[in-house]
């Protein structure tokens, strides 16, 4: 596991697209893979710490950071189930008290995850909000 450098942005991205059209796939091909660069490039390197696990030279799974924010966690698909999700979830309890996300009502292997993992439920809206127009489920951790 280590700290993710723009460098890292292309592997960053494919993966994101990989993970996100598994998880969700009635939602994929949503982007390009040059929109998904741009936004890795653009908005989640710029705004976020982000790290990573690797297996192999191979990025694994990732986790974007910020302000109390879990922005993106994604773990690629044949990595999954060996707990690279944990380990990443772990680099961002060690640095916070309080950590939010938001993942989609139907990605029920994702709200497990989360739960099992100390989140609560604090949301859910109706998709609005989002690009994807998804109903979505805000969740919360704090450090006891």
């Amino acid at each position: 596991m280590r700290r993710l450098e723009l460098s890292d942005m292309d592997a960053s991205a494919r993966l994101h697209r990989a993970a996100f059209d598994a998880a969700l796939p009635w939602l994929a091909g949503l982007h390009t893979p040059d929109e998904d660069r741009w936004f890795y490039r653009e908005r989640v390197f710029r705004d976020c710490e982000l790290w990573g696990a690797f297996s192999g030279d191979d990025l694994a799974g990732l986790i974007a950071l910020r302000a109390g924010w879990i922005d993106q966690l994604y773990v690629g698909p044949g990595a999954q189930g060996r707990g690279v999700g944990s380990a990443l979830l772990d680099v961002a309890k060690l640095g916070s008290d309080r950590l939010q996300l938001w993942t989609f009502q139907r990605n029920i292997a994702a709200r497990r995850f989360y739960e099992r993992r100390g989140f609560l439920l604090v949301e859910e809206t109706d998709g609005a909000h989002n690009e994807e127009r998804e109903p979505d489920a805000l969740y919360c951790w704090a450090r006891l």
